[in-house]
């Protein structure tokens, strides 16, 4: 049976690590479920240049084919970095009329341009909103079998409950939305699944490189799939759909059900501290004595944050200054700090002697570095620092080594 997505197909741009494409989440989606063989309908509002170039991504699988509203032209999502907000720019001034989508089965996002008003036997719905997540009903859809797939802010969002658990918020959320699956998505937690038979905790899984624009489409694309075409219960779907997520990490790529069937990534390392709540610190190291530096130590203060751990920055939590005002009290931080996130590009003297500190007291050290030939980081990779190229890899290593302590 063929399943209908409908949602936004956009241009996309990242300044680094270079990427330019059309996919948007309905494209993304569409694609990576026509690549496991299942049949699929894309409708989505489309220019003639974004049409396509989503036809020439297709023209390989025979089980994908499109349904298009036209546009003049398509919205596009600009990215610095892929942790970075995205700016959004070309969203029409007027909404486009609703695309009505009656079918059996239905993968709904939120879309910019207008709005998707779904009737279906069975639906998934993912509101994609950083603004507002909007419920599945409020525009008139319906579904027989509803399936929420929501990350942490959008529950909270959906049923005002902010700050509240996954398992506080879901039931809620499966009575005011009449769904009987609810997703919750919770970072390194993986995913919680609630049913009204039970509750499951769905493992994220660890990769080699992380590449973090589109990775949600791809867990409710695959999420989608697996319980509406392959017929799985929500829990394993949700792992098939984690898993294919992992794939997409690591290789940017969609992948076909022998790649599943092949491929193995490790789930996540919970401690019980982590999973008790305590929040872990990350020591930043890393110059900052110009205003390339000091946007790169912002950029990842920030990131860090995002991820939810605890920052100790010198740079502003300790300031310029002196060796007699300043040195005591960054290794104090280093030994009250779980992690050390060290900035090599440079090699500057002093986040170098940070990192040879920090193991010394046996503490993890995540290495970023894009220039550096290896032979300049053979002490660290020598003493078992964890040595990124890629900046948003190097981020959730930070992560990952993190919540396992």
């Amino acid at each position: 049976m063929t399943i209908h997505v409908v949602g936004g197909v956009y241009r996309e741009y990242c300044v680094h690590p270079r990427w330019h494409d059309i996919f948007g989440s309905a494209g993304r989606a569409a694609l990576a479920i026509a690549t496991t063989k299942s049949p699929v309908v894309l409708h989505s509002y489309m220019s003639d240049a974004a049409l396509g170039v989503i036809k020439e991504k297709a023209a390989w699988l025979d089980s994908f084919k499109v349904e298009s509203t036209q546009v003049d032209s398509e919205v596009s999502f600009k990215y610095l970095h892929d942790m970075a907000v995205p700016k959004i720019t070309d969203v029409p001034a007027l909404v486009y009329e609703s695309i009505r989508v009656t079918e059996d089965k239905v993968l709904r996002f939120g879309m910019l341009e207008g709005d998707a008003v779904v009737n279906a036997t069975w639906a998934v719905y993912d509101p994609q909103n950083a603004q507002q997540a909007t419920p599945f009903g409020a525009n008139g859809s319906t579904a027989t079998h509803l399936a929420l797939v929501l990350n942490s802010w959008e529950a909270m969002q959906l049923s005002g409950m902010t700050g509240s658990t996954p398992e506080s918020i879901a039931p809620f959320l499966a009575v005011q939305e009449k769904a009987e699956v609810v997703i919750i998505k919770m970072g390194p937690r993986g995913a919680f699944v609630w049913t009204a038979t039970g509750t499951v905790q769905v493992p994220a899984y660890r990769t080699k490189r992380v590449w973090k624009i589109g990775s949600g489409d791809c867990f409710a694309a695959h999420f989608a799939n697996a319980w509406m075409h392959d017929g799985l219960t929500p829990a394993d779907a949700a792992n098939v759909a984690s898993r294919a997520t992992a794939y997409y990490c690591e290789t940017q790529g969609f992948p076909t059900q022998e790649n599943l069937s092949v491929c193995t990534f490790p789930p996540v390392e919970l401690s019980g501290d982590y999973l008790a709540g305590k929040q872990r610190q990350v020591y930043l190291a890393g110059p900052f004595f110009d205003l390339m530096q000091i946007w790169m130590v912002e950029q990842a203060q920030a990131n860090l944050k995002d991820l939810g751990l605890k920052v100790f920055s010198p740079y502003h939590d300790v300031g310029l200054g002196s060796a007699d005002d300043v040195v005591a009290k960054d290794l104090d931080a280093i030994v009250e700090s779980d992690i050390v996130f060290a900035i090599t590009d440079g090699l500057d003297a002093g986040t170098v002697y940070e990192i040879g500190y920090a193991r010394a007291l046996g503490k993890p050290v995540v290495v970023y570095s894009e220039r550096q030939h290896p032979e300049n980081l053979k002490m660290m990779e020598g003493s078992d620092c964890t040595i990124c190229t890629d900046y948003t890899t190097a981020l959730y290593s930070t992560l990952w080594e993190a919540v396992k302590l």
